[in-house]
């Protein structure tokens, strides 16, 4: 008889703890996995997916402004926001029904309830106590609204998907990257578009030029943006049918809804981790090691609730670690080099590597290629959008250490360059690979002149 009812025990079926599952179910282990939300965590159901839907959707009304310098004439459009909701729920319904065939392909047994743990190898479930050789952590993370005065009347991002009318003015907090995807998200649904923001430029984590340009561009595109801002509380309107935030220092806005993207924070809570053993960082997140291992051996955690690096394909990556190393040969680690990411805000934000100033901190010496310019598309439609191309390199070496761009497309055309990254690519390899004319990708192997 096995000592325990499971080799594995994930408690989080989101996509990180579905490709650990999945992957150790595939190298022989008994695994079972619980969810108390939704299959396919934050990026299926209130994230990635939706929200590039959402992004798609904020994108027709420009373009439908674009077509007549290419001849179309189109009528007066208009926009039916429940018909986006609704298409975007079956959406996602699909999806959920993909990663609950992919557990179930894989032989992994799905309990749906709210898991928590009893000790190192227990966990409990709808009052049932169900043991394990190793339990994984993979329960993500939860955006935080910070606790001022009328804080219950502002939503975060997980309202934002299931509002059940658009509002006619919104006010979005914060400087980040959910912050202005769904800035520019409202503002391309042609709602009235407020981003405020603390700091003194969009993107504090990415190289400087990013968050600039980005401002300029959103802008430009009718998103008023207050720097150097902070909301210190939320109230009705006298007429009570909308919101009031009153700044530090007095100043007042009006807003139909105030959505707050300021930070997500690890979902620990309840869990009974502190009561297994499991040492917790300040910020609730699961402290871990290289391999995934808590303080406690035989648990482990990934993804959102390690607060290492906040993305899907990372915590896909991680998922992959932890299984390999747990039931299959071992020896694979985690590589967080040269992560490539796309922010969908309007226009798109695409980067890897390093930035400007991570660069000039490690390596020192460097050479900058800039530019910015008008893209072919718009020279007919008289948007006047702009695109910016930046390479950081590494001046002894001539390695390329970083690309960034804000244009159509980021996403599409950074992840190729994340390839060559990762082999090591240098500019003189960039400069000598044939652009594909005309295109805005082809600026990143034609750009000769030094801007720094």
């Amino acid at each position: 008889m096995a000592q325990y009812d499971y080799d594995l025990f994930t408690i989080g079926a989101g996509s990180g703890g579905v490709r650990a599952s999945r992957y150790a179910a595939r190298l022989g282990a008994r695994v079972a996995a619980a969810e108390e939300r939704y299959l396919g965590g934050t990026c299926v159901n209130a994230g990635c997916i939706p929200k590039k839907l959402f992004s798609y959707a904020a994108h027709y009304g420009e373009d439908f402004g674009h077509a007549a310098g290419y001849g179309w004439q189109v009528a007066a459009p208009a926009f039916d926001w429940h018909a986006l909701v609704a298409n975007k729920d079956r959406e996602i319904e699909r999806l959920n029904g993909v990663y609950a065939k992919l557990l179930g392909g894989a032989g992994v047994a799905l309990l749906r309830g709210r898991a928590t743990l009893a000790d190192a190898h227990t966990v409990e479930i709808d009052g049932r106590r169900i043991s394990a050789r190793y339990i994984l952590i993979a329960t993500g993370g939860w955006p935080v609204v910070p606790p001022i005065p009328g804080a219950e009347l502002a939503i975060s991002s997980n309202e934002a998907f299931h509002l059940n009318e658009l509002p006619r003015r919104v006010l979005v907090v914060g400087g980040g990257y959910i912050a202005v995807e769904f800035a520019s998200i409202f503002n391309g649904l042609g709602v009235d578009t407020t981003l405020v923001y603390r700091g003194e430029r969009l993107l504090k984590e990415f190289d400087a030029d990013l968050g600039s340009f980005l401002a300029a561009q959103m802008q430009h595109k009718g998103v008023r943006i207050h720097f150097h801002s902070n909301i210190e509380q939320i109230a009705r309107d006298a007429g009570g049918g909308g919101l009031r935030a009153t700044l530090a220092g007095g100043a007042a806005l009006e807003a139909d809804c105030v959505m707050y993207a300021t930070g997500r924070a690890p979902n620990t809570r309840g869990l009974g981790l502190e009561h297994a053993g499991v040492n917790l960082a300040p910020s609730g997140a699961v402290v871990v090691d290289s391999k995934f291992q808590s303080s406690v051996p035989s648990i482990y955690a990934l993804g959102d609730v390690i607060d290492r690096v906040l993305l899907t394909p990372v915590a896909l990556a991680e998922g992959m670690v932890v299984a390999e190393n747990l039931f299959g040969a071992g020896g694979r680690s985690m590589d967080y080099e040269g992560i490539p990411t796309a922010i969908f805000s309007n226009p798109n934000v695409g980067t890897v590597g390093l930035s400007e100033a991570q660069a000039r901190a490690r390596y020192g010496e460097i050479d900058l290629y800039r530019s910015s310019f008008g893209p072919l598309r718009h020279q007919l439609t008289g948007s006047g959008e702009q695109v910016l191309m930046k390479l950081v390199v590494e001046r002894n070496t001539e390695r390329v250490l970083g690309v960034h761009m804000v244009g159509p497309d980021a996403g599409e055309i950074i992840q190729g360059f994340a390839v060559a990254l990762k082999c090591g690519a240098t500019k003189r390899q960039f400069d000598a690979t044939i652009g594909i004319h005309p295109t805005i990708a082809e600026e990143l192997v034609t750009m000769r002149e030094k801007t720094g």
